[in-house]
């Protein structure tokens, strides 16, 4: 436990695996993925690779945790000692988990909550908690650290793109990402998160060798003039992420590449197979 007896909790997510989760001593709330026979905790009981091996027939629903489940989450954190709590989540735009998390946290007593919005999806989201882990190793206080939190909203984006968009359109989160013409022109929509939380359209792309060109080409504009994080993950495309961190590698300075890995079951659910993304977090 850390001098300021403060958990950092993120919501499964924000994509963090569990070595990271482990290395970090960062709580997860687990998202929900809904089976005919059964509802399976995100990361517990469920990985990435069940929900691909049973697409494209079978594609589940995914819910929020309850508020009960994030009552019992926060009383486990006060058994261990803790007195605070920051709570980083995906966008709100794009999840009920947040406003539940609030929700939450005006019943609980003892505990001092501070609920993060990241506006933002995945690792771009949970990049957030390893920023935070590493402050509070540093001795920065619970409340001076929420207020840097959100000063840092806007140093962390990402950038992704996949094989279809059916799985966004499935799930009703595609936002602004145009969906149907670009299935039928066989483009490969570049996407991220604008500044309400929401997905929108980077730009569209035929094939991915020029997504790859596209994508390099953004985080270099967005990266320009900072040092940063990076994070490369991917969703049942091992080799186009591999492919993606060499040319990150070779093409940007003043950069670390702290790891890459498979998105989680949740994430996997709402954007289908062939996903390829990264996330920029500036001045860490």
């Amino acid at each position: 436990m850390n001098e300021q007896k403060t958990a950092i909790l993120v919501d499964s997510g924000c994509d963090i695996a569990r070595a990271q989760r482990e290395k970090y001593n960062i709580e997860v709330l687990p998202l929900h993925v809904m089976y005919p026979e059964k509802d399976y905790a995100d990361g517990v009981d469920i990985d990435p690779i069940m929900i691909y091996n049973r697409f494209p027939n079978e594609i589940p629903t995914t819910s929020t945790p309850s508020v009960a489940e994030v009552l019992d989450k926060f009383e486990e954190i006060k058994k261990e000692g803790y007195e605070n709590v920051i709570a980083i989540t995906i966008s709100s735009s794009l999840s009920g988990t947040c406003n539940t998390i609030r929700l939450a946290a005006t019943e609980v007593e003892d505990l001092n909550v501070f609920v993060f919005d990241t506006k933002n999806i995945s690792i771009g989201a949970g990049i957030f908690a390893i920023w935070a882990s590493h402050k509070l190793e540093h001795g920065v206080p619970y409340q001076v650290l929420c207020r840097q939190l959100q000063d840092k909203i806007r140093d962390s984006k990402v950038f992704f793109y996949m094989d279809t968009l059916k799985y966004l359109q499935h799930g009703g989160r595609i936002g602004k990402v145009a969906g149907t013409v670009g299935e039928m022109l066989r483009l490969k929509p570049l996407i991220s998160c604008d500044e309400t939380g929401s997905y929108y359209t980077v730009a569209k792309l035929r094939g991915s060798r020029l997504a790859r060109v596209r994508l390099t080409e953004e985080i270099v504009k967005y990266q320009f003039g900072h040092k940063a994080w990076l994070v490369v993950e991917e969703g049942d495309a091992h080799q186009e992420a591999m492919t993606i961190k060499e040319i990150l590698e070779k093409t940007l300075i003043d950069k670390k590449i702290l790891f890459e890995q498979q998105i989680t079951a949740t994430m996997a659910v709402n954007t289908g197979p062939g996903l390829v993304g990264v996330a920029v977090f500036l001045e860490p």
